[in-house]
């Protein structure tokens, strides 16, 4: 007599959950998606949303304008989204993973940030939305306003070094490490509010398009890897978590 139903102990077995993650992880990318394109027609038609992101815009712009002590803090953070020093993160991860013999990983991290960086400038230039009309610039930002590069930017490149890097981080400290970089990305994001040279909707889109990019490179490179006779992975340890052992044996011994 079967106590547990079939599909239940079908479920159960590491394919299958590996296939369950799949199919929830192409929703999750859907998910991330819709509310991207809903921003894009939103600003294209300039849609009630619009009227929203002009109000907000200057509400928030107003915060520091109002607490200057807070300005050294806000170009700080916003410093963290840079297309230089995100280039430069890049740049030592890559170079990292590929001197301890992960060249599969110093590509991805190559490939996701560049490949990000064309796709933001694509839609910029399909968009050509310009940048809030504020009342006192405190930043001064080229080219066009949607998306945020800075959202889309942060997201795509310290999630990338996150998901390359996770197998150094103990599994019992792995919540702190995604919490800390959520947070980073979250703050560049606002700090471009506050100095007034996006509107939310930007923002919002950064981290969407960013988010949904740096999946689709993550679901891609399992593909690559597994073609290759690697085993899948579930991403919460990482794009490969075999790679313990070489990202952190010291250089001596490498």
């Amino acid at each position: 007599m079967r106590v547990v139903p079939r599909s239940w102990t079908r479920n159960l077995d590491p394919e299958q959950r590996f296939e369950l993650r799949l199919v929830l992880f192409a929703v999750a990318l859907v998910l991330v998606a819709v509310p991207f394109s809903y921003l894009l027609f939103e600003v294209i038609r300039a849609g009630p949303f619009t009227r929203f992101d002009e109000t907000t815009a200057n509400d928030l712009h107003r915060m520091v304008i109002d607490r200057r002590e807070l300005l050294p803090l806000v170009h700080g953070i916003s410093f963290l989204g840079k297309p230089l020093l995100l280039g430069v993160c890049i740049g030592i991860g890559s170079l990292f993973a590929w001197v301890r013999g992960r060249r599969r990983l110093a590509l991805f991290l190559v490939i996701t940030a560049i490949g990000g960086g064309l796709v933001d400038s694509a839609v910029k230039i399909l968009v050509n939305r310009p940048r809030p009309l504020v009342e006192e610039p405190l930043a001064h930002a080229f080219g066009k306003s949607f998306p945020s590069g800075h959202a889309m930017s942060s997201t795509v490149t310290y999630g990338a070094l996150l998901l390359v890097f996770l197998p150094m981080v103990p599994k019992a400290w792995r919540w702190l490490a995604f919490t800390l970089t959520t947070l980073l990305i979250l703050a560049i994001g606002v700090s471009r509010l506050l100095l007034g040279v996006h509107f939310v909707s930007d923002v919002l889109a950064g981290w969407a398009l960013g988010l949904a990019w740096l999946c689709g490179c993550a679901a891609m490179f399992n593909i690559w890897r597994v073609e290759r006779g690697a085993s899948k992975v579930d991403f919460t340890d990482g794009l490969e978590p075999e790679a313990e052992a070489d990202l952190t044996t010291s250089s001596s011994a490498v």
